[in-house]
């Protein structure tokens, strides 16, 4: 047999990663989603090609308007920064305390009664559908403009998050700890504070700055429905458009998110 047909033979013997079926299943999926998305943009009316060709001149009108920044009004957008922060420290907290029982309650290694399980998960995947944006529209025309408004909408909001991830943490844990603490006599607090709490307290408290951090982002966008913080003066800023001011208080949100992100990424090497 010569070189050249036993190469061919080596090559016909090459079998695929992936089966034909679901190559040609894929393809077709593909082809079907790219029609879509064209689709979508002729219905739409989204011409991609002339914001790519008239991107430098639309850079160059906004940095023309926003640069030189007016570094003067720092000093005004301190408040509104530290407000913001205690929003979102705030909503985090009683997210926090409030995720406790309720991810307990949605995790079926500790409750065995399926109608409590199955009721507290409706009622988080409910919540975890509800946009930030719409809760604090909502509590904004109930208790008015102001932080109150910001706090109980983020809390809600970061509540159906952050007990989804704590009650999947809980159901992934060891089982024969709990099992062990049971049969030795022990009842559901000793359950939950020797079994649970040792296997989930790093991954909690991880899930508690990431929430932290995204309340943090969060609490900006509700400044522009009236929920307080530093979004209600970029929003007023834009209005009367002094994109100079605007571009001061971006600069000051970049330090602060920074700072921010920084020290959380520090806490949770520590503890994860």
């Amino acid at each position: 047999m010569t070189e050249k047909n036993k190469n061919q033979k080596s090559k016909s013997n090459v079998h695929s990663l992936y089966p034909r079926k679901l190559k040609l299943q894929i393809t077709w999926i593909f082809i079907i989603v790219l029609l879509f998305y064209f689709y979508s943009l002729y219905e739409t009316g989204a011409d991609f090609v002339t914001l790519i060709v008239d991107f430098d001149k639309i850079i160059n009108a906004l940095f023309n308007k926003m640069l030189p920044p007016n570094w003067e009004y720092i000093s005004v957008a301190i408040d509104p920064l530290i407000e913001t922060i205690q929003i979102a420290v705030v909503a985090t907290t009683f997210s926090v305390l409030i995720c406790i029982p309720a991810s307990l309650m949605a995790a079926n290694t500790i409750v065995k009664n399926k109608f409590i399980y199955q009721t507290t998960r409706t009622i988080l995947n409910i919540l975890r559908t509800i946009p930030d944006i719409l809760l604090a529209t909502i509590f904004v025309s109930l208790f008015g403009i102001g932080i109150i408004s910001g706090i109980l909408a983020l809390t809600i909001f970061s509540l159906g998050l952050l007990a989804k991830l704590l009650s999947e943490t809980i159901e992934t844990i060891d089982p024969r700890q709990l099992e062990a603490i049971r049969a030795s006599g022990g009842n559901i607090i000793q359950v939950i504070w020797y079994g649970v709490v040792p296997q989930v307290l790093p991954q909690f408290i991880s899930y508690g700055l990431y929430v932290f951090e995204l309340n943090v982002r969060a609490s900006l966008v509700l400044g522009f429905v009236g929920a307080g913080g530093i979004g209600t003066i970029i929003d007023t800023e834009l209005n009367f458009l002094r994109y100079q001011n605007v571009m001061a208080i971006l600069i000051v949100l970049l330090v602060a998110v920074i700072i921010i992100e920084t020290i959380s990424n520090m806490l949770r090497r520590r503890v994860v």
